[in-house]
């Protein structure tokens, strides 16, 4: 590795490294950059399976097209013509509840017109205007149950369930939807704040947007990395694991199985749990509250049909834990993007395990698409599968559960502490793309332009 100097060090090339190095080119094109990641090629945890002509994800399937970073993330690693959408307009969602699928309107508050809940229960949900803010940092259920009532928490399991694999008992609200908490905090109840925020967007005449669309491209969600890290393939070090920082008057020396490096300014790019191990030997003057934080590890049993099967037209379905499913739920992948499947064939990626259901992993990939397709059929009309494979990722999902809040305002001090280095990656401040994309470009900005402070959070919508 080279003596010099770089102007800007990042560690890690999943999607948030890789981000961040292509925004740092656009941001200052003469900038020194160096990219370090452990693996033999980039991505993290975003990788594509394809075997006999079906087409499933590792990881993540998709990201919404309503966040204005990823937007320019694509344009800038020229992915415009590779981009494939399903809409939230025109797909739908279902929940199983009562043992059958139920379509879900992609609108919260549309839920509520719906005969999914009992009149009761719908104006249980009005109460939230007089209800105080919970004290302290309530798990979701205990959240969701004190504004809107019992009956809509499994709804609130199932938006969870499908972000976070999580269980909404563990699970905090200030952590998941910050901003949401933020303006209830503010305003003394969430629809008094969407009434403010509405009253806001009204007289700011902005541009009314219909739903999202769901992205993803021709060759699966491996194109993203795969195509961001060929543009930097000049800086990127691969096989390299960092071992260690020290700190120094100019900078930072990092220190790696293949040497140090010395960089003005650094920025780690990796998952949560992986940063606060480097962080906590690097500043022992100020440790993380925690050392890591809770996982949850999903598998996906992947089955494919034939034309006759009865696969419902949509995304997919989300199963609450009181249901007692096997499955946490479901993407119908062949419904939502092309070249899935086998002409005449279908795809189903069904999800296990989860927080609350670790145990289930340890079963044989047999009994597991057993299992599966034991519970899909009672929700739908399939005949035998055509297909079948297990994917057992090695990674899990950060879970932001009690003591999380805690951990961003001790990022936030290293940050103060320390304005030549940022952290980012899987698990701060959230685990979609659009979170870690978002994140990218902020620490970039911070260490690149000298930005200052962290933006304030956005209040989130929230989609099935």
């Amino acid at each position: 590795m080279k003596s010099i100097p770089y102007d800007l060090c990042i560690v890690g090339a999943g999607v948030s490294g890789l981000s961040a190095a292509t925004f740092a080119r656009a941001l200052c094109p003469d900038l020194n950059v160096l990219v370090m990641e452990q693996a033999d090629g980039p991505g993290g945890a975003i990788a594509s399976y394809s075997d006999s002509g079906y087409l499933a994800e590792w990881g993540p399937h998709g990201f919404l097209d309503n966040c204005a970073e990823s937007r320019e993330l694509i344009r800038l690693g020229g992915l415009e013509k590779e981009v494939v959408t399903a809409s939230l307009a025109k797909f739908v969602r279902y929940l199983c509840l009562n043992g059958r699928l139920q379509c879900i309107p992609q609108k919260p508050w549309t839920i509520v017109r719906q005969p999914l809940i009992p009149w009761s229960a719908k104006l249980r949900v009005l109460a939230d205007v007089w209800k105080r803010p919970l004290k302290g940092e309530p798990s979701v259920a205990d959240w969701v149950a004190h504004r809107f009532g019992a009956a809509l928490v499994p709804f609130a399991d199932a938006v969870f369930t499908g972000t976070y694999a999580g269980d909404i008992e563990r699970l905090r609200i200030d952590a998941v939807m910050p901003g949401v908490r933020e303006m209830e905090q503010r305003h003394g109840s969430v629809i008094r704040g969407m009434l403010a925020k509405m009253r806001a967007a009204g007289k700011e005449k902005r541009t009314k947007r219909g739903l999202p669309s769901m992205i993803s491209f021709n060759n699966g969600m491996a194109a993203l990395p795969r195509r961001l890290a060929a543009n930097l393939a000049d800086i990127i070090e691969y096989g390299t694991t960092v071992q260690g920082l020290t700190r120094q008057p100019d900078g930072w020396l990092v220190h790696s199985n293949r040497g140090e490096v010395r960089c003005r300014k650094l920025l780690l790019a990796l998952p949560i749990n992986t940063s606060l191990q480097i962080l906590g030997a690097a500043l022992p003057v100020m440790p993380p509250p925690v050392s890591a934080i809770p996982e949850a590890r999903i598998f996906s049993v992947l089955l494919g049909f034939d034309s006759r099967a009865q696969i419902p037209h949509g995304f997919g379905y989300l199963a609450p834990e009181q249901e007692q499913r096997f499955t946490l739920g479901a993407l119908f992948s062949s419904h939502m993007f092309p070249g899935r499947a086998p002409a005449g064939c279908q795809l189903v990626e069904a999800l296990v395990g989860g927080r609350r259901h670790p145990e289930r992993l340890r079963l044989s990939d047999a009994d597991l698409v057993d299992a599966v397709y034991h519970d899909l059929r009672q929700l739908m009309e399939l005949s035998l599968p055509v297909y079948s494979a297990v994917l057992r990722p090695s990674s899990g999902i950060p879970q932001l559960e009690h003591g999380y809040m805690g951990l961003l305002h001790w990022r936030q001090t290293v940050h103060t502490t320390h304005a030549d280095m940022r952290c980012c990656g899987f698990g701060w401040r959230g685990v979609g793309i659009n979170d870690m994309v978002r994140e990218a470009r902020q620490a970039v900005a911070a260490l690149v332009e000298q930005s200052g402070e962290e933006q304030s959070v956005e209040v989130k919508k929230i989609y099935f």
